[in-house]
């Protein structure tokens, strides 16, 4: 069921996304030249490699100014839907890894749960990137564990979002709803404790 919907996920992906192709392109080509796409092997599922496709947001070590765009959006990984299409990743799972990523985190323990997945397009890792290795670890291996369609769901709507709206503002309205839902359950056992007394 799962790879279905990847299909029909990525499919959509690609045609609601197109224009955006076209745009990124261009603006890749007009501020830096070619080439347009970022290509590298990656881990995936049991550990295997692949070739991964990005937009490219870099020029040697320097972010370029459409990089950094792109990259707040998460535009630069629109071309993995092609990688979902030739059933290298899925649409969402833990992040896909280089090599060499690997070896400095010391995640080459074939136990490690999010190597008996896919790797996605998007997923809890990408979403909440930049918290750290073990936050991230930690974020790959509930989903791998965990995972389920409804989590799916979630996660590909909130990328949809990151998609129209950059990662900053989808993290700063997530942590003000989640603040919101603690202080309304606060309030509602205050309350509770008082009819109680």
């Amino acid at each position: 069921m799962k790879r279905v919907l990847d299909i029909i996920f990525a499919t959509t992906g690609l045609v609601v996304f197109s224009p955006c192709f076209f745009i990124v392109a261009l603006l890749i080509l007009l501020e830096d030249g070619p080439p347009v796409l970022f290509v590298q092997e990656r881990l995936g599922k049991e550990m295997k490699p692949f070739r991964i496709y990005k937009f490219r947001s870099m020029r040697g070590s320097r972010v370029t100014q459409v990089g950094r765009w792109i990259r707040a959006t998460g535009l630069d990984e629109l071309f993995q839907f092609l990688n979902v299409l030739q059933g290298s990743m899925g649409v969402v799972g833990p992040r896909p890894m280089t090599a060499d990523d690997v070896a400095r985190l010391g995640w080459h323990e074939t136990g490690m749960a999010r190597w008996r997945c896919k790797p996605g397009v998007t997923g809890l890792a990408q979403l909440f990137a930049g918290k750290g290795r073990q936050v991230s670890r930690f974020l790959d291996e509930s989903y791998a564990r965990n995972g389920s369609l409804w989590l799916d769901f979630q996660v590909i709507v909130l990328s949809f979002m990151v998609n129209c709206f950059g990662k900053r503002r989808v993290r700063c309205t997530l942590l003000q709803w989640r603040a919101w839902r603690r202080n309304k359950r606060r309030t509602a056992r205050k309350h509770a404790s008082e009819e109680k007394s």
